[in-house]
Order: C-alpha cells, then structure tokens, then sequence
C-alpha cells in the first residue's frame, strides 16, 4: 500500500510557493550553530544555500523577515556578541526585520505574525538552523495559524542528538524533523530550484 501524508488526507496542496509571491523568514542563522559546542553538522553547504535563496528572494521582490534567538548574556545565543549574531553571508539588508525570539516558534510572542500578515501574503518559504527544532516548530505555528508553509531543505541544518542511550546522527534527525513538516505542516522542496 502506498504512504500517504496528513496533508494529503487534508487534501492540502503538495505545490511549493512561488517565491516572488511568497514572504521568506530566515531562521536563527547565527554565529551559535557554526562554531563551538553548537557547531551543526553541515552547516556551510546549509548557509550557502540560505545565501543562494536569500540573493533570489532580493532579486524576485520577495518579502524578507530575519528571525534570531536570544538567550540572553552569556550564553551561544547572546545576540549582543558576535556568537549570537546573524552571519555576514546572510545579513539583513537595509529595511528588512529582525525578529527577536526566546522559544523555538518564532510567532511565539513576537512580533512576527503581524510583519506577516503587514507583508500580505499568505504564502511563507523558510529555512534556517536547526531543522529540528526551530525551523520545524515555526513552520507548525505558520501552520496554525493559516499560512501556507514551503520549507527549503538544503538550506537548513542541525546535529546529533542523544536519545535513550544511543545517538541519532544529524542526518537521520534533519530528515525527520523535514518529514514532521511535509507530513501536515508545509510543502519540502530540496532547494530552492524547485520554488516557482
């Protein structure tokens, strides 16, 4: 018997955003996860897709909103030192947002679904660190909240986790927290290409 998804019980569309058409939410790109002992596994091809994707949205018109966790002094996600900010390769332009978060769901008390619903559109592209734990719990609250959710795989990246006495490698965690998402929450595309 063939699988099927959630989403297609739903009888939700499996077609990705078009980008031109669609807001791009960029998700906790910072220095925390390419460095030190939140170093992601991958972490460079995933940021240069992000750039790629991130040049293209420019280009297309697409609207842009960065998104950054702040743990507050002292810690990897300190937004006021250079651990905790947004890498250079993927920093925001000149009138592009910044969203400051303390929970894994970007909307979670921020600002962020009013700067979605001001850019006025319903469809969201998004990427970002770490696949399994921000990036997956943004796009459940995107979900939720009646946006339509294309998530760019290459262009997100996590680690290994412990569980039970055992590790799961960072690919099997990735490809799984990518499947929650295609499951019901939004559309999994490999990479930007495959976004209209």
């Amino acid at each position: 018997m063939p699988r099927t998804t959630l989403r297609r019980l739903s009888g939700l569309s499996d077609a990705p955003a078009k980008l031109a058409d669609a807001t791009l939410v960029l998700i906790d790109y910072q220095n925390t996860y390419t460095t030190g002992v939140m170093e992601l596994d991958g972490w460079r091809p995933a940021l240069d897709a992000a750039a790629r994707l991130l040049e293209r949205a420019r280009r297309e018109g697409a609207r842009i909103i960065h998104v950054v966790n702040d743990g507050g002094e002292g810690t990897p996600y300190d937004i006021r030192a250079d651990i905790g900010r947004i890498h250079p390769d993927v920093a925001p332009a000149d009138g592009e947002p910044v969203v400051v978060k303390k929970a894994p769901d970007g909307f979670r008390d921020t600002e962020l679904g009013r700067l979605v619903d001001e850019a006025g559109r319903d469809e969201l592209v998004i990427a970002g660190f770490m696949t399994h734990m921000c990036v997956a719990f943004t796009a459940q609250g995107a979900f939720l909240r009646g946006n339509r959710v294309t998530v760019v795989a290459d262009a997100c990246a996590t680690r290994p986790l412990p569980v039970a006495g055992a590790e799961v490698g960072a690919r099997e965690v990735h490809l799984a927290a990518l499947g929650t998402v295609a499951d019901l929450y939004g559309v999994v595309v490999p990479s930007q290409a495959e976004l209209a």
